[in-house]
């Protein structure tokens, strides 16, 4: 069969690298790809948001299955227009990917479906925000409604940090039209957890658990990233906790989305956070989570394109899941500066000089004349897996320790919280 898989990060490389196992794929393509991913498919020079150059090209190339992986095309309805054109696609409709592109939609639908989430109010101009969080209990937390790179949630301790977040998301549009609205919800306390979960909009069977580590650095301060490392699984997350989250959050919400119309099939990830009341819901995001992803599919043991054949086929009860039995730890390598302004175009060494079993996803990365240069934000995930968390960690953080590049940033505590 021949896949192509659409977007350049570190998401894509670690999906690709996984279909790059089943004996069933014969061509693995990425569009727009990176440097690493290059190495195991053919990069092609669309843009992830060209819908209509993705469509074109799978039906020249005769593409057997296409994986739309990032959230903007999954939001813009690619999925929609490979159907039509009677592409077998990978990803939720647009209807459904609203569940990710909306912050209102989705915090609406918990509502409405008794699904546990935080308390909240939507606000579509500043000055009523702003009225509000200068009297809301603290410390509260303000969303920007669309999509913002996972850097549009910002928590306040003080009213200043309130109002300046309002001012900064609704009057200066630090996101775009991300934030024409907003949501300011209760800020919960507990520990995050990340489960990701394949649905074809009747049954849904979640993945291994994992957690995030959003915070530029150590001890979780500084600004919020697209997340600087993750770890699989998590500590906090029990057997107990899964069967209440699968009663309570995870069966509600295909459900709910069944009953509004708007059938969910592919990926659903579930942020949660784990309060004295319970588990409840922080986010949902429409496909798989990055860099989560990067721990979650290496412990995979299941054919990936048969688990993606299956949820498209509306067949997923006939698949049952496999793990390795083992920690995966992953540590962000990040470009100096990120999430802010930072320099790209920087050679990259050592690549060749980590252990075989060490896997390193490309993000940021592009390939010239066989060298690999800095590209973006997040430039490189470093993944290890071992029988435990400390073992895991001290193989990552080996790896680290010999890949340069300059200004490289990364956090030393990936997997201790």
């Amino acid at each position: 069969m021949k896949v192509l898989v659409v977007g350049g990060g570190g998401r894509e490389h670690a999906i690709l690298w996984k279909l790059k196992q089943s004996p069933r794929v014969s061509k693995l393509y990425c569009a727009p790809g990176n440097g690493g991913i290059s190495d195991i498919a053919e990069c092609v020079s669309l843009s992830a948001l060209d819908i209509e150059g993705i469509v074109g090209f799978s039906l020249k190339e005769k593409i057997d299955m296409v994986v739309v992986a990032p959230d903007d095309p999954l939001a813009a309805g690619m999925v929609d227009a490979l159907e039509e054109a009677g592409v077998r696609a990978f990803g939720p409709r647009k209807n459904a990917a609203e569940l990710e592109s909306s912050k209102v939609f989705a915090k609406k639908l918990m509502k409405k479906y008794n699904i546990p989430t935080a308390s909240y109010e939507v606000f579509e101009d500043s000055e009523t925000a702003l009225d509000y969080v200068r009297t809301a209990k603290l410390p509260l937390v303000v969303k920007a409604d669309g999509l913002a790179l996972g850097k549009g949630v910002l928590i306040c301790n003080t009213e200043n940090e309130a109002a300046d977040a309002v001012i900064s998301i609704m009057e200066d549009r630090r996101f775009g039209d991300a934030g024409k609205r907003i949501v300011v919800e209760e800020f919960l306390e507990g520990p995050e957890v990340s489960v990701l979960a394949f649905t074809d909009g009747k049954t849904i069977i979640p993945m291994e658990s994992s957690q995030d580590h959003k915070r530029a650095c150590d001890n979780d301060e500084g600004p919020n990233t697209g997340g600087m490392g993750t770890f699989s699984p998590s500590r906090h997350y029990t057997g107990e906790i899964h069967d209440i989250c699968m009663e309570k959050i995870f069966v509600p919400t295909i459900n709910a989305m069944n009953n509004e119309g708007r059938p969910f099939k592919g990926v659903i990830f579930f942020g949660l956070i784990l309060t004295e009341d319970g588990p409840k819901v922080l986010e949902y995001n429409a496909r798989f989570g990055d860099p989560e992803t990067q721990v979650v599919l290496p412990r995979l043991e299941n054919d990936l394109l048969e688990v993606f054949e299956a949820v498209i086929d509306e067949k997923l009860d006939t698949i049952k899941l496999s793990w390795k039995n083992e920690t995966a730890v992953c540590v962000v390598m990040a470009s100096g500066g990120y999430p802010g302004n930072y320099e790209k175009g920087y050679e990259i060494s050592g690549l060749d000089s980590v252990d075989e079993d060490i896997i390193v996803f490309h993000a940021g990365t592009k390939k010239e004349n066989n060298k690999y240069f800095t590209n973006g934000g997040r430039v490189l995930g470093v993944t290890a897996l071992a029988g435990n968390m400390e073992k895991a960690r001290e193989k990552a953080y080996r790896a680290v320790s010999r890949i340069c590049f300059r200004d490289a940033h990364y956090r030393k505590d990936i997997g201790i919280k």
